[in-house]
């Protein structure tokens, strides 16, 4: 009935997989706008009970895939080119920065960038242990966990799933869908109804996750207008920024990768890096240089105990809004970044794609957040101050960024600019993401009807109305209560990745065997070697008498040393053969005749 149903509607996709999501995200809509008061209260207490017992593992989990990702990277495996060994990569360095950045972080910088360390100064993360809120402490501490929020551990969460991507899509010549990474576990039931339910639960929590970044969006222009144009921050102007971004996104998915999402985030990249420019040439510029090194330094010095923090002796639930609800979202729109990254990423070997994915947006973001955390750090210790009353008091988040831009000159020229570039990220984003998820649900990249991914940029869009407006609790918080959810089965998937990556790497590039070395023989004293040759039987049960012992060293295989034959199999061969790297040549070196010098590097 499916494939007859797909085959009326012209599509060219899966059909369990694209009606199965589909039907979801039907059901989801509808029973949140019929049931609103049940679904919300089961909603909200599952959330509770996840928060309350389940935190740790959101908290553990990243901290593991970032050192998965340290070790992979440094190790022999970081040699793998994920694509055809002598394919060059596809994007330039500038291109491909360019793009990470839009369809990463860009509307979290946009969003949080003010927002959180002025919430963290006004309401410091760890007061219970004595720091006092707005203080230089505090602020000390606030840029200890925005950095900590903000840089490697969210890009981790993107780069796992997308390193594995890049590998089983370019490497392995898989369809780009999550079931593909479990390939080394299910094999052929990749295409069987363990691989479709694990495609449909990723499409699903995709466009949630999506649809929670758009949500922030939406918020922050609707704050932006309001304070530009008077407009009240309500549901019908939130529906309505949604409906008119969501148009322009759709024009953008008609127009594809190289001319909508690759102009787009290019345009952006130059817009967001001239705000910064302009926040740090019309602000406190030095304080503001000074405070991003050092803050640096801070992060640096603490995140060892950062990242495994859980706030155990005070358990004040403070994780559970910030570093839980950031874990769980990233993560559940983590494949649609995963993929899009890995599509601009072949040709790279998994060391440059982990340090870039980790190092150029971090470090970025470490830029970013210094510049933006201490030029209102300036405005509230050393100023008129104004910002943590707003963010923390009236609980105005969404507001933060404007109301810092009120202390800058041309602040409404600025502020119009600020929300041309959120809307720029919230366009590329939906545009991306239904990109990816069409994608995913076809199981491959060639030619689709365009319908398909209208589809589901319009699921996103309405995925975010309803969260927004229809859902009992409303704004920000039913935006983290439902994701919290939606973000469980991504990280107990994270963690079958790492093994299935890992047992895909042995099995490609095969294992090294052993070194096999001289076998050497026991060395005694020479007087005890004496002792034992003249003791009777009676201490022989002392020792081994058969052992052979000698007074000085000496190999069991002398012939190994000597370049004779080995132990090894004649089936190993050498190095070169078993690792399957490219032999060492050498030739006479000009300066002196009787050496060898390298003629090429393994």
């Amino acid at each position: 009935m499916l494939t007859r149903l797909h085959d009326a509607l012209r599509l060219r996709t899966t059909p369990a997989i694209f009606f199965g999501s589909a039907l979801i995200i039907v059901l989801f809509v509808v029973g949140t706008i019929a049931f609103t008061d049940p679904l919300d209260a089961g909603v909200s207490a599952a959330s509770d009970w996840l928060l309350t017992n389940l935190g740790w593992f959101y908290i553990l989990g990243v901290t593991v895939f970032l050192v998965f990702l340290g070790y992979i990277a440094v190790s022999r495996w970081g040699r793998v080119k994920l694509g055809p060994d002598d394919e060059p990569p596809e994007h330039s360095r500038a291109t491909w920065f360019a793009m990470l950045f839009a369809a990463g972080i860009g509307t979290i910088l946009m969003f949080w960038g003010v927002a959180e360390p002025v919430s963290h100064l006004g309401d410091p993360p760890r007061a219970s242990q004595g720091v006092e809120a707005g203080t230089q402490e505090a602020a000390v501490d606030a840029m200890r966990f925005t950095l900590y929020h903000f840089t490697f551990h969210t890009w981790t969460i993107f780069a796992m799933p997308a390193l594995c991507f890049a590998y089983f899509i370019h490497k392995r010549n898989l369809p780009p869908r999550v079931s593909s990474i479990f390939q080394p576990l299910l094999g052929e039931r990749i295409h069987g109804p363990i691989g479709r339910v694990i495609d449909i639960v990723a499409i699903v929590g995709t466009v949630f996750g999506v649809g929670v970044s758009i949500g922030l969006g939406t918020l922050q222009i609707n704050s932006g207008l309001a304070q530009l144009t008077g407009i009240p921050e309500n549901a019908m102007w939130q529906l309505l920024i949604i409906s008119v971004v969501t148009v322009a996104a759709l024009i953008s998915v008609a127009l594809g990768l190289d001319r909508g999402i690759k102009v787009l985030s290019n345009i952006n990249i130059l817009a967001a890096v001239g705000l910064l420019v302009f926040v740090a040439i019309s602000g406190p510029t030095l304080y503001m240089i000074k405070g991003t090194i050092e803050s640096l330094g801070e992060y640096v010095y603490a995140l060892p105990q950062l990242a495994l923090w859980n706030d155990t002796f005070a358990d004040t639930g403070w994780q559970s809004g910030w570093t839980v609800f950031y874990w769980a979202w990233t993560i559940t729109w983590s494949p649609f970044v995963g993929i899009f990254i890995a599509r601009i990423s072949r040709g790279r070997t998994i060391r440059q794609f982990v340090t870039g994915v980790l190092a150029i947006p971090a470090g970025f973001s470490i830029i970013w957040f210094g510049m933006f955390g201490f030029a209102a750090f300036d405005i509230e210790l050393n100023g008129d101050g104004g910002l943590v009353e707003r963010v923390v008091d009236d609980g105005d988040v969404p507001g933060a960024l404007f109301a810092f831009l009120e202390n800058f000159p041309l602040a409404s020229v600025v502020s119009v600019v600020a929300i041309v570039i959120v809307m720029i990220f919230f366009i590329t984003s939906v545009d991306s993401a239904a990109l990816v998820v069409d994608t995913m649900a076809n199981g491959h990249e060639d030619f689709n009807p365009l319908p398909q991914r209208i589809f589901w940029a319009v699921a996103i869009g309405v995925i975010t109305a309803t969260l927004l407006v229809f859902s009992g609790t409303g704004g920000l918080g039913a935006l983290e209560t439902t994701i919290i959810l939606v973000g469980l089965p991504f990280f107990v998937m994270g963690y079958f990745q790492i093994y299935a990556l890992s047992r895909a790497l042995r099995e490609d590039a095969g294992e090294l065997p052993p070194l096999r070395t001289r076998r050497w023989k026991k060395v005694l004293p020479p007087e005890e070697i004496e002792r034992r040759a003249a003791d009777d039987d009676a201490y022989a049960e002392e020792y081994d008498a058969d052992e052979d012992v000698v007074a000085e060293p000496e190999a069991h295989d002398p012939s190994h040393a000597a370049g004779g034959t080995t132990s090894f199999p004649a089936s190993a061969g050498t190095l070169s053969r078993r690792t399957g790297s490219r032999p060492m040549k050498y030739t006479p070196s000009p300066s002196k005749p009787g050496r060898a010098r390298p003629d090429t590097e393994t």
